[in-house]
């Protein structure tokens, strides 16, 4: 017995390749987009109306909402010059606190958690995995719980340390906010570039040490031009998030004003000049206007760096 292979149609034949933009126009939506350009103006009317109230006079403030600035355009500078320069509020000496604040609260855990993230990934020692399950466990612990323990701590240092809070502290307060600030940090950030470490392919370390690079060439030279996406990434969360804050400084800066940010000054005035919305509405933009900068200037290092896991052949 013979066997015969069925012919093929002609007409069946392989479909052509998607193209890349033929691929990006399925991968998109008209409607999605629409949605997308919806929800970005929502968003955006409440800064909106917190920028044209900063901008219009206390009487107009009081007696008519922000969307009449509109049909009735009435600018002044009064607000800004009244929380910048004035007496009363004087928001210009907090805003310089806020700097010195967030700045050394990014650096610092930035610096530890690349040193660290680089141990846990490319260096071998006992009780590594387990040391690294303790870091990554610490994420979970909220930040309330560890105040008062970390503030007795500091008050009242073991092995006979300088205290670090209270009338005596060093550095008139300052230390204390930058080292909480890192505290917290430390986990998410170790974790974070740990886990970016560990997708640089194993060769490439390999044929440097091959090369004779040690730990410190391989860090300096290949890990951190690497890293640099992911590290500003970071870097922009923390910088959000030191800048916003009231709650560390707060409780860590032992309620002085010397050492408050404008957040710690913003919700004071809230509280003693709760009817002054034209006030509170320039000295909220002032707080604003910063880490929006920061991030609409560093937007591409942030998409980056969520896109940081990748590796290319």
């Amino acid at each position: 017995m013979t066997t015969t292979t069925p012919a093929v149609p002609s007409t069946l034949t392989a479909p052509p390749p998607i193209t890349p933009s033929e691929e990006h126009k399925h991968s998109t939506s008209k409607w999605a987009s629409i949605a997308a350009i919806i929800i970005a103006a929502l968003w955006t009317i409440p800064t909106l109306g917190l920028f044209i109230s900063s901008f219009r006079p206390e009487d107009d403030v009081k007696t008519s909402g922000w969307w009449t600035w509109f049909t009735n355009p009435n600018v002044t500078l009064d607000n800004y010059k009244a929380v910048l320069h004035g007496s009363d509020v004087n928001l210009a000496t907090y805003f310089v606190n806020s700097i010195v604040i967030t700045i050394p609260s990014v650096i610092i855990p930035i610096c530890l958690a690349t040193l660290a993230a680089y141990a846990f990934a490319w260096m071998k020692f006992p009780g590594r995995d387990l040391l690294f399950v303790a870091v990554f466990a610490m994420q979970i612990v909220p930040i309330q719980v560890t105040m008062i323990p970390l503030l007795s701590k500091y008050v009242n240092p073991p092995f006979g340390l300088p205290a670090l809070a209270g009338p005596d502290a060093p550095g008139g307060g300052f230390y204390t906010i930058w080292l909480s600030h890192s505290i917290f940090a430390l986990p998410l950030a170790i974790y974070l570039l740990h886990n970016f470490m560990r997708q640089v392919p194993a060769e490439l370390i390999e044929a440097a040490r091959v090369d004779g690079a040690g730990h410190v060439t391989i860090f300096t030279r290949i890990m951190l031009p690497l890293m640099m996406p992911a590290i500003a990434a970071f870097g922009i969360f923390q910088f959000l998030w030191v800048w916003n804050d009231l709650l560390v400084a707060l409780v860590f800066g032992g309620g002085s004003l010397e050492v408050s940010p404008l957040t710690v000054r913003l919700a004071e005035l809230s509280g003693t000049r709760g009817q002054d919305w034209h006030l509170l509405s320039a000295g909220a933009f002032v707080s604003l206007v910063v880490p929006l900068i920061v991030f609409l200037s560093l937007q591409r290092y942030f998409v980056r760096g969520l896109l940081a896991g990748s590796v290319k052949g």
